[in-house]
């Protein structure tokens, strides 16, 4: 017990003088993360559009295959790239395993399934309320998909808010391809796992704080989007 009493205070410490391991291992799992999400966007947006307005004779599948990506184990996620990546695997010549990419590649695969099914349904809904007046101007579908991805960027901001939420607090993939190898690609959540299986209960405790942080500043800016689309429909409703 009095370890744990001990841990509060020095965890504290650590966050009030920005310990510079703290820092290095923040500014990691920042850096991985937003690029993982960045990629995940780029893909995920325009696919998850594509599969909400165009009709092909797979489309049916792919939904089914994406929200079955959904659910995929980032364990088996991590399994799969480091497959891909080992001395044996077919990209294995790029040398990218327990390397920082390797973890945003992970974690691109873990986030765009969930960024793509999100788009999927709020450009569906845009869709029915917008379809009328986009084909009175003689937009088709595809021609559709820039316009109601501009339209809905806000909606789509949680979409990709959400995508982060989900790659910063991952651990089973980028443990896994990564490695966690100390200052080079030791994360928030494998320096988590480690330092409590350590008894490093202090760092353990400041990292997840800054988690905890982080999580409601998104769920927060998730909200005040939400909040800010909500009053943009309103306004147009109500404008002359």
């Amino acid at each position: 017990m009095s370890d744990i009493t001990q841990a509060f205070p020095l965890a504290a410490r650590l966050l009030l003088q920005f310990d510079p391991l703290l820092r290095e291992i923040i500014g990691l799992s920042l850096a991985v993360s937003l690029t993982a999400v960045v990629l995940a966007a780029i893909v995920g947006l325009p696919l998850g559009a594509g599969l909400a307005l165009l009709r092909f004779p797979t489309r049916n599948f792919f939904i089914v295959l994406n929200n079955t990506l959904l659910g995929l184990p980032p364990v088996v996620v991590g399994l799969v790239v480091y497959l891909l990546l080992s001395r044996s695997g077919p990209f294995g010549f790029l040398g990218l395993l327990f390397t920082p990419a390797a973890m945003v590649l992970a974690q691109c695969v873990l986030v765009t399934p969930i960024i793509m099914a999100l788009t999927r349904q709020q450009i569906e809904d845009l869709w029915l309320e917008y379809a009328e007046q986009l084909q009175s101007m003689g937009a088709s579908r595809l021609l559709a998909i820039p316009t109601l991805l501009w339209e809905g960027r806000h909606s789509l901001m949680t979409c990709v808010l959400a995508g982060f939420g989900r790659a910063i607090g991952e651990v089973g993939a980028i443990i896994i391809v990564g490695g966690n190898i100390d200052h080079y690609t030791r994360t928030m959540t494998t320096a988590i796992a480690l330092e409590t299986s350590k008894g490093n209960l202090a760092l353990a405790l400041a990292l997840g704080f800054v988690l905890i942080t982080l999580s409601m500043v998104v769920n927060g800016t998730v909200y005040g989007l939400k909040e800010h689309a909500l009053r943009h429909d309103l306004s147009g409703i109500t404008a002359p």
